[in-house]
């Protein structure tokens, strides 16, 4: 690991962080949090029910998901003038990290493509025993794109205009 995507830069970063972002993270948190727990029924509504009722692990990951997707959010968010910053950097990762902690914690027959692929039997016997290894790759997935969005401030820090 390079030492501009070590968790000791990253750090660094963050703390020069301007309020502006930090209130982004701030928002985004638990904005994140309800986009992933009310669809996958962790956060009751009457929108939407489990067949199959959490595990103690879904709590964990819905919430470290929820942060680590309001921090790469909010990496996005300018703080400065210029305007040479590659805003792709980790993208695709945090995408896929999204999209595989959204599939952790949900119900697993609940997810129509599970069911298409696999049946009820499928989903319970061979994607629920695998649902908190795609939760941990998940996490990582987040973590190593909010990593690679804060080593681009971490590598050459700008003062921001704000």
């Amino acid at each position: 690991m390079s030492s501009s995507r070590s968790p000791r830069a990253a750090w660094a970063a963050l703390s020069r962080w301007p309020r502006r972002r930090r209130l982004a993270v701030a928002a985004a948190t638990p904005l994140a949090a309800v986009v992933l727990g009310v669809p996958t029924a962790l956060i009751p509504t009457p929108l939407f029910s489990r067949s199959v009722p959490p595990v103690w692990w879904n709590y964990p990951v819905l919430g470290l998901a929820a942060v680590l997707t309001a921090v790469v959010l909010a990496t996005y968010v300018r703080t400065r003038t210029v305007a040479d910053r590659d805003d792709a950097t980790g993208r695709s990762l945090g995408s896929a990290g999204a999209v595989l902690s959204f599939l952790a914690v949900g119900c697993p027959v609940c997810n129509k493509a599970v069911l298409l692929l696999l049946g009820t039997s499928g989903a319970l016997s061979y994607w629920a025993p695998l649902q908190p290894a795609v939760a941990v790759l998940s996490l990582a997935l987040l973590a190593e794109a909010a990593l690679r969005r804060l080593a681009t401030e971490a590598a050459c820090p700008v003062p921001s205009a704000a």
